[in-house]
C-alpha cells in the first residue's frame, strides 16, 4: 500500500494533527509560534470547526501546543532533552566554602500570570502563579539576587514556607521527583533594583542565570538567579566517557 493511500485513509483531524506536528518540527513554527486561528485553519483544510477543534485539543494534550485564554494558540516551550541533573540551593555552596549563608525575603506574594509567565509555564493568562524575591548572602554581602515563580498546583503550601529558615530552591528540590532543569546563562546590565537589592553600582557588570524544571511535562518553577559579577564565579567539574 502507497503512503498517500495510508494518509487519505487517515481522518482528516488526524492529517490536520500531523500537518502541524511537521511544521513545529522543521522550525516553520518554533517555539512560542502563535500558529493561525482556529477559522483560518478550517479554510485552509476545507474542514469544520469540529474537526480543527480536536486536532488542537490533541496536539495540546501532548504537550506540543500550548492555548492561552484570549490570545490564541501558542507552540509550547518544551523541556530539553537532557539527563536529570543535581540542583545544589545557594545556602549548601556558601556551606561548602566554610561560610555562613543568610537572607532577606523581599517578596512573597501570590499574582495573575502575564502573556510572557503563561506561555513558559503554559498556563491561561491571568492563572495565578506564586512569585518571590530572595537576597541571598555570604558573610553578609549580597551574592545573589533569586527571582523565582512557582506553580501552585505542585507546591500549594510556598506562600506558608520560611525561607529565612531554608531556601526557596531547597524547599522546591523536596518536591521535585527527577526534575528535567533547562540552564540559560547571560552576562547582563543590572536595573535599578536589582543594584539596589544587591548593593552593586549600576557599571557592575552581572551573571544570570535563568532556570526552568519541568516534571512529567508540567512546569514546576522559572527562577532568575542574579550574582554580582565581582563576587561570584560559575563552574563546574565532571568526567568525559571514555572514547
Amino acid at each position: 500500500m502507497s503512503m498517500s493511500a495510508v494518509s487519505v485513509a487517515q481522518p482528516r483531524y488526524a492529517q490536520i494533527k500531523e500537518t502541524i506536528r511537521r511544521r513545529i518540527h522543521a522550525g516553520d513554527w518554533p517555539e512560542g509560534f502563535q500558529i493561525p486561528s482556529e477559522h483560518k485553519l478550517l479554510e485552509e483544510f476545507s474542514v469544520s470547526r469540529m474537526t480543527v477543534h480536536r486536532a488542537l485539543r490533541d496536539l495540546t494534550d501532548e504537550g506540543l501546543l500550548t492555548r492561552v485564554q484570549g490570545l490564541g494558540t501558542f507552540v509550547a516551550e518544551r523541556p530539553p532533552s537532557m539527563e536529570v541533573v543535581e540542583l545544589r540551593s545557594i545556602a549548601d555552596e556558601i556551606a561548602a566554602r566554610g561560610n555562613r549563608h543568610s537572607c532577606t525575603v523581599e517578596r512573597l506574594l501570590a499574582i495573575p500570570a502575564d502573556t510572557g509567565l503563561a506561555r513558559r509555564f503554559n498556563l491561561p493568562v491571568g492563572a495565578t502563579l506564586f512569585h518571590s524575591v530572595v537576597v541571598h548572602r555570604e558573610n553578609d554581602v549580597a551574592v545573589q539576587l533569586e527571582e523565582r515563580w512557582v506553580n501552585p498546583s505542585v507546591a500549594p503550601a510556598y506562600l506558608e514556607q520560611d525561607f529565612a529558615r531554608q531556601t526557596p530552591g531547597e524547599y522546591l528540590i523536596r518536591l521535585e521527583a527527577a526534575p528535567q532543569v533547562e540552564h540559560v546563562i547571560e552576562a547582563v546590565a543590572p536595573t535599578d533594583e536589582i543594584a539596589a537589592l544587591l548593593e552593586i553600582p549600576l557599571s557592575e557588570p552581572c551573571l544570570r542565570v535563568t532556570r526552568r524544571t519541568w516534571v512529567q511535562k508540567r512546569v514546576v518553577t522559572v527562577a532568575m538567579l542574579v550574582h554580582p559579577g565581582s563576587r561570584y564565579r560559575l563552574g563546574a567539574r565532571f568526567q568525559l566517557p571514555p572514547p
